[in-house]
């Protein structure tokens, strides 16, 4: 039977939050302790490239919710008015 467009059987990635994230980290890290010494090499390198992208997105998950990219967050090059040069600035709603 095929899966109809947007169905989650379908090959997509599962979205996970900062707190999931986090846990997934500390789990892979446990994992990766517990390892036995004859557990092949592949897994082990799998398991550190995972933990690799996970702290990756963890340390620029802060920066994504204040709303700056990851570049500026670190370097702190976001412009004062926030808009690149060249580009107006949309106005804010009013809450």
């Amino acid at each position: 039977m095929r899966a109809f467009h947007g169905q989650l059987s379908d090959n997509q990635p599962i979205r996970r939050n900062l707190a999931e994230k986090q846990k997934q980290l500390r789990d892979l890290k446990e994992t990766l302790a517990s390892m036995k010494s004859h557990t092949s090499p592949a897994l082990r390198d799998s398991v550190r490239k995972r933990i690799a992208q996970l702290e990756a997105e963890v340390t620029a998950a802060p920066a994504l919710k204040s709303g700056q990219k990851p570049t500026e967050a670190r370097t702190g090059a976001a412009r004062a008015g926030g808009a690149p040069a060249g580009q107006a600035r949309r106005p804010m709603r009013s809450r």
